[in-house]
């Protein structure tokens, strides 16, 4: 089973009175909200609780509790409820710390755009948040096609940043994302999901392969952009740490080295992602099965954890 095959939890009417408790009622208000709706979220989708419990094992080095993985759920809730004061442009409240910002800079500074390499780490929206009034725009490369109620109401929050994204499939995104980066804008790509049938290349990721995608590095690769990494990590209530991590001046594929030299990049991308993990474990917000020889995938998570 793949990510795109998982249907967002939540009905669209659900959603919407949440919404709508947010910005009327007022962040502190939804907060407490949270703690039921991640219990009920908790109980009714066992494929959550069995991969979040994987995966936080694997982070922690140790067997997740029950409590652990209550947590990483409550955590995504939170992040969800600050996206949508990020989208609606009510982030006064929050507390950001940057780190990284001058290497990013020299490289804006010097007329080129780039690539962001993100992830499921924390918020991709706080760096929306945090690039507003800013000359330089940063367009979002997204899977569409299979997306649920949660997505599509988060993304009629702010109309604007919806146009402004690159659609993976369509057969001008390679293009858009080109141009943009010769405009001096950043183009951002969540890396650590591989789109509906692209390619992936199996790597170590806290401590068994895992298949990331190839897509964003070979696109990179193609338009000779610069490359940095980004988190942007919950750390509290109302606080945020965005990170910029220097990647990569140009992404090299040789012709003859092509899958090794990919598979240096994407081990390397790997590497940062699992030291983020392990750091700030429960911002990571992949709810489905991301390892291909784990006992959930062989058929045998009832017995080995629930």
């Amino acid at each position: 089973m793949t990510w795109a095959a998982d249907r967002e939890l939540g009905s669209a009417l659900m959603l919407r009175v949440m919404l709508w408790i947010a910005l009327r009622l007022g962040r502190r208000v939804c907060t407490a909200l949270l703690y039921p709706v991640t219990l009920y979220f908790y109980l009714r989708s066992r494929s959550t609780r069995v991969a979040s419990r994987d995966y936080l094992t694997r982070a922690f080095g140790r067997r997740a509790r029950e409590a652990d993985v209550l947590r990483h759920v409550f955590t995504f809730a939170c992040v969800i409820l600050d996206r949508v004061f990020f989208l609606t442009g009510r982030s006064t409240d929050y507390h950001v710390e940057v780190q990284g910002l001058a290497e990013l800079d020299a490289i804006l500074d010097s007329g080129r755009g780039c690539i962001l390499l993100g992830s499921h780490m924390g918020s991709f929206d706080v760096l929306r948040a945090f690039g507003r009034g800013a000359p330089v725009k940063v367009k979002p490369v997204m899977f569409r096609r299979k997306q649920g109620p949660l997505t599509g109401l988060l993304e009629r929050l702010d109309p604007e940043m919806a146009a402004s994204v690159i659609e993976i499939g369509r057969t001008d995104a390679m293009l858009r994302v080109q141009e943009s980066v010769a405009a001096g804008e950043m183009v951002g790509f969540l890396a650590d999901r591989d789109p509906d049938g692209g390619r992936t290349m199996p790597v170590r990721f806290l401590g068994d392969a895992a298949e990331f995608a190839c897509g964003p590095l070979i696109i990179a690769s193609v338009i000779e952009a610069p490359v940095m990494l980004f988190y942007g990590v919950r750390t509290g209530p109302c606080r945020y740490t965005v990170r910029f991590e220097p990647f990569a001046e140009r992404i090299v594929l040789r012709r003859r080295e092509r899958q090794a030299d990919l598979r240096l990049w994407i081990e390397r991308y790997a590497a940062s992602l699992e030291r983020s993990c392990r750091a700030t474990p429960y911002n990571w917000f992949n709810f489905y099965l991301f390892w291909s020889n784990t006992d959930y995938a062989a058929g045998r998570a009832g017995n080995s954890y629930d």
